[in-house]
């Protein structure tokens, strides 16, 4: 507990309010948005990161209780100090990840992490989490399904980002078309154009323009055209 509460500590000596009311209106808090009644104390994500290399022994039941902090910048060390822990425990930090979901609340959250803990923890094992969380009712744990499957294609096997995103097409939400459109970009760049252009050629008119837009984005000026025109 005095590690933690020396963190703590050292956190709110490198708040800055000023910072804190631009991450309110960067981070959509207000009523109805998707970041909404988010709390925050103005670091930056390299002061995180400093925090966690100086803090990374934190026991796991005091990284636990970070993780449930009302200030995003905290539950953000926490979920990076479960990333630098992952390789030392990655079952009890898989799990303690998926019963946290809730605290993994914004998109820099999932997005810096999912692919690091769910994605890796998965590399070698059944996939059926992912399509569980796919259909959940939460934004979060749908982008979590999708983002974690960038460990999958960063090993060159884009068969579940493409499954996701199967699932994910009629999806309502901006920032799950932007999760998926950057997932499917990442097939074409790291596993071949042929696996994302299949896809593309089945599924392009039903895809969301956004979703559409960011999975093309490395195409050729005239491909990319042709695309946004056929829909």
């Amino acid at each position: 507990m005095p590690q933690l509460t020396n963190l703590r500590r050292e956190i709110k000596s490198l708040a800055d309010p000023e910072r804190a009311k631009h991450s309110l209106r960067f981070f959509r808090t207000g009523p109805g948005e998707y970041g909404e009644g988010d709390k925050f104390l103005g670091l930056t994500v390299p002061q995180c990161r400093q925090l966690v290399r100086k803090y990374k022994d934190l026991s796991l039941s005091d990284i636990t209780e970070l993780l449930h902090s009302e200030y995003h910048e905290e539950r953000l060390i926490a979920l990076l100090l479960l990333v630098h822990n992952f390789s030392k425990d990655s079952q009890k930090i898989y799990d303690l990840y998926l019963k946290s979901t809730k605290y993994i609340n914004n998109w820099d959250l999932v997005d810096l992490t999912a692919p690091r803990i769910v994605g890796e923890y998965l590399l070698d094992k059944p996939v059926d989490i992912l399509f569980k969380l796919a259909k959940s009712k939460s934004l979060w744990e749908r982008r979590i399904a999708i983002l974690a499957t960038f460990a999958f294609i960063y090993k060159g096997e884009p068969k579940p980002t493409l499954k996701i995103a199967e699932m994910l097409l009629h999806d309502k939400e901006d920032l799950i078309h932007k999760a998926v459109g950057w997932m499917l970009r990442e097939v074409g760049k790291r596993c071949g154009q042929k696996p994302l252009t299949d896809f593309l050629n089945q599924h392009y008119k039903s895809m969301p323009r956004t979703m559409l837009r960011y999975s093309i984005e490395r195409f050729p000026e005239k491909t990319r055209k042709e695309y946004l025109l056929r829909c």
